[in-house]
């Protein structure tokens, strides 16, 4: 049973390098979300974040694979929209999964819920509504 596991990490761990250099190398073939599994699954992470605005009046809320580019992407408004109209650059809250079905839906009820509840889970991670990307990078 041991050898079976290590035959698994080993392949697993070979196929995650595979990825690796295919993407540090531009290779567009890059696997899906569907093809990871095992240790592969671990490795990727997705995120449910709110943005506020300088007062905190405007919030926003997003889902990503990369929390890092997509703050990145808001605070220099490559895309136009919501958040570079209303100047919603501030990362006050955000959450991390393995999961892609579970990140989608939790952006969802998070985006149904009142305005006092959003700020209730925003008061339970950052009191202050500090501008949590600078701890990300």
């Amino acid at each position: 049973m041991i050898k079976y596991k290590m035959k698994y990490f080993e392949f697993i761990l070979t196929r995650f390098l595979d990825y690796i250099r295919n993407d540090r190398a531009g290779v567009s073939s890059r696997p899906k979300w569907r093809d990871l599994n095992g240790l592969e699954a671990f490795l990727v992470s997705y995120y449910v974040y709110i943005l506020a605005n300088w007062n905190n009046k405007v919030l926003y809320i997003g889902v990503t694979n990369n929390l890092i580019r997509r703050v990145y992407e808001h605070k220099n408004k490559v895309i136009e929209g919501f958040t570079s109209k209303y100047n919603v650059n501030k990362l006050v809250y955000f959450e991390v999964t393995t999961n892609v079905y579970s990140a989608i839906s939790r952006e969802k009820q998070l985006k149904c819920w009142s305005r006092m509840k959003k700020e209730a889970i925003i008061n339970k991670m950052n009191p202050f509504w500090n501008d949590l990307s600078y701890k990300c990078v």
